[in-house]
């Protein structure tokens, strides 16, 4: 049975391995996690990590219970199925030739990426959206030779006056 992806957002004190307690309540259940994006706040004492699991529900929110007994966590939410905003950005470092350069300028377009660098051999475009549209340009550059990928995982916020 395939689960569906969970995005859950996690406040946390600025302190040193407090990564490695959230991750760790992860593995002792048997939980990969996806997507780990952890970024800084306003307040610099407190950072957000943006995780992206799946997994059996139930499961999940004994995890966030466990995540939310944890000293640094602050709060942790499940936001699936939530009016949130998720976005993600990819960079793509693809060798073309000139004669194939036009058609994936046109992707680009097609996609708003934009092209960040550019040698007479290869391109680097970077890509932002939802991991649909990611997915979607990737499997139109395949085509190309692809050098190198790479990509975030997923930012969340509520959307409104709601508070991630």
């Amino acid at each position: 049975m395939q689960f569906p992806a969970h995005s859950i957002s996690i406040l946390v004190s600025n302190k040193p391995a407090a990564l490695a307690r959230i991750a760790l309540v992860f593995s002792r259940r048997g939980y990969n996690i996806d997507s780990l994006v952890v970024s800084p706040t306003i307040d610099h004492s407190v950072s957000r990590m943006n995780i992206v699991a799946r997994g059996n529900p139930e499961i999940l929110a004994q995890i966030i219970q466990q995540l939310e007994k944890l000293i640094d966590v602050i709060q942790a939410k499940d936001h699936t199925s939530q009016n949130v905003v998720e976005k993600e950005l990819a960079l793509l470092k693809v060798r073309c030739k000139s004669e194939e350069r036009t058609e994936l300028l046109q992707i680009c377009d097609h996609f708003k990426a934009i092209t960040i660098d550019m040698t007479e051999s290869s391109m680097i475009i970077q890509v932002t959206g939802y991991s649909d549209k990611i997915e979607a340009m990737l499997s139109l550059c395949k085509k190309f030779d692809i050098v190198e990928f790479v990509r975030t995982g997923k930012i969340i916020m509520m959307r409104g006056e709601s508070e991630t």
